[in-house]
């Protein structure tokens, strides 16, 4: 079944009413038709069953049938900071960490980010939420994770605070594993600090430490930025259902 998120303002009552973009999307794309049945989700956490209505040639309408708790997210609320990148490299994360269950990504720029310009990138903020939004629909998630203007490597630094649990993945780290630094119970609250293409260099995983963040490994063999960001969220999530909550 086809799922849709919506402003909460669009769903009052029993009945829903689609944006214009949506509407366009459901009848000239999907191709649904009066009486099909589709999923919207208030980003809010929840869910609504949703009868079909096209009253005029571009106007779509809808009955609520049912209303429930959205599925999907993850018991952990895992904060992902990774450094920019190239357009498609960050665009592919946002879209597979989001599949994968990131709850909110934070880009900053540290000393080897390939991009260096944080007021070029923040325009795109548009296309990445869009981006954001349709691989969470696809994914069956119940809230679209927002997508932070992008912050120094200090003021990235400074979330740790805001967490139960920080974690700055580093391939000089031999002591730790991302297993073995993740408590049980299973902390509420996550974040993950992937560093750029060239890493983060000695002084900045020092000054990481020092700020409350726990230096880990994810393993023996050095990945990409763009495939550290996604395993290592996917890993984070794993082990904090697996410890339980």
């Amino acid at each position: 079944m086809h799922r849709f998120f919506l402003p909460p303002s669009a769903i009052q009552d029993q009945s829903v009413s689609f944006p214009e973009e949506t509407a366009r999307q459901i009848q000239r794309v999907l191709r649904l038709k009066p009486g099909d049945e589709v999923i919207v989700l208030d980003g809010l956490g929840d869910q609504y069953r949703v009868l079909l209505d096209m009253p005029a040639p571009r106007e779509v309408t809808g009955q609520v049938l049912a209303r429930e708790p959205a599925s999907g997210e993850p018991a952990t609320r895992l904060a992902l900071l990774v450094g920019l990148t190239q357009r498609e490299k960050f665009e592919w994360i946002l879209q597979k960490g989001t599949e994968v269950g990131v709850a909110e990504f934070v880009p900053f720029i540290s000393s080897r980010s390939l991009v260096q310009e944080p007021e070029k990138a923040g325009r795109k903020l548009e296309r990445w939420s869009k981006i954001v939004q349709e691989a969470a629909e696809q994914s069956g998630r119940g809230r679209v994770p927002p997508v932070r203007e992008p912050v120094s490597y200090s003021e990235a630094l400074v979330l740790a605070a805001a967490n139960d649990l920080a974690l700055a993945a580093w391939e000089g780290e031999q002591a730790t594993t991302l297993r073995q630094a993740i408590p049980a119970p299973a902390p509420r609250r996550a974040a993950l600090l992937i560093g750029p293409e060239g890493g983060l260099s000695l002084e900045e995983i020092e000054a990481a430490r020092r700020a409350g963040w726990t230096s880990v490994s994810l393993g023996e063999r050095i990945l990409r930025m763009e495939t550290a960001a996604v395993v290592g969220s996917a890993l984070v999530l794993y082990e904090c259902e697996r410890v339980g909550s």
